[in-house]
């Protein structure tokens, strides 16, 4: 803070018993864990308040990690906060055993949803979350969890956005959102993750296999009533000549908005790096493609 501000901020203490306004007065928020008891064991997760002190219930958005990762990488790597502090709402990040969401119709797989429907019930329960507003956000093998969480247990949510993937094949017959959801996904045309034409994709040691981009979209859109065009828009380019752009869908006459952002050229990564290639962290950037915006955005139109 400059010497011109300090004495501004004593003289309006002194003279008004307040601060004055153009001064920073961003307070820091509450960063703490939850845990709860879910399918027999004890689980946890990075909570993350902006407005701690306000009592009222708040949007609650759910982020699950990708990959053998945690809440805490994610939560930096996403930057979700940065524009989405401005409208309060509380973050969550679970974690989950090993790193890494199991979608499986086994124990460990239903284990997995009914943790972070348990922890929803929590902080809907608690005060803190308001039911009506809770959103989904789910990256690589998050992507999968929150894609059958929304597909499995839509009353629960407001709208998901998914990042770098795309409905698990056994899921496609059985995705019949009961109401239309906001739905985002935002994926790389080079990576060989996901299949954005015609063919089911199959990552290494990825069981089961991932169905097309245009099936995952389908699904959210006959929930949406959304009709059969599409807008299409292309963000400004940005970085080297050769560097990874982005396309923009939208699903014109949706009852919520369904839409997918496609980065031509990128890589199966959401954060920023030096290397090129499958694993180059530069395709968000180089796109001008802002996603944490673009999410917000989606959830601001849908209730947030």
């Amino acid at each position: 803070m400059t010497e011109r501000k300090i004495r501004l901020l004593v003289f309006c203490l002194a003279a008004f018993g307040l601060a004055c306004t153009g001064l920073p007065q961003r307070a820091a928020a509450f960063a703490g864990r939850i845990s709860i008891k879910s399918g027999g064991h004890t689980r946890s997760a990075l909570i993350i308040e902006h407005r701690r002190l306000k009592k009222d219930r708040r949007m609650l958005v759910v982020v699950l990690h990708g990959g053998k990762d945690h809440g805490a990488r994610i939560r930096r790597e996403l930057g979700l906060e940065r524009d989405m502090r401005s409208a309060g709402p509380v973050f969550v990040y679970p974690d989950t055993p090993g790193g890494k969401w199991n979608i499986s119709s086994d124990a460990a797989g239903k284990n997995d949803s009914l943790f972070v429907r348990n922890l929803i019930a929590k902080l809907v329960a608690d005060g803190i979350a308001d039911q009506r507003k809770i959103f989904l956000v789910g990256s690589a093998s998050g992507g999968s969890m929150a894609l059958q969480l929304a597909c499995e247990h839509s009353s629960l949510f407001a709208g998901a956005a998914i990042l770098l993937n795309a409905l698990p094949a056994p899921l496609v017959e059985n995705c019949h959102p009961t109401h239309p959801m906001g739905f985002l996904l935002i994926a790389h045309t080079a990576s060989r993750h996901v299949a954005h034409e015609g063919s089911k994709a199959t990552p290494a040691g990825a069981i089961p296999p991932l169905s097309p981009i245009e099936q995952t979209l389908a699904a959210f859109a006959k929930a949406a009533n959304c009709g059969p065009r599409k807008a299409i828009a292309e963000f400004p380019h940005r970085g080297p000549r050769k560097a990874s752009h982005a396309l923009f869908e939208r699903y014109e006459g949706c009852k919520a908005p369904v839409e997918f952002a496609r980065i031509q050229r990128g890589g199966h990564v959401i954060s920023k790096g030096k290397k090129a290639g499958e694993h180059s962290r530069k395709a968000f950037r180089n796109s001008g493609l802002n996603r944490s915006a673009l999410i917000w955005n989606l959830f601001r139109k849908t209730g947030g």
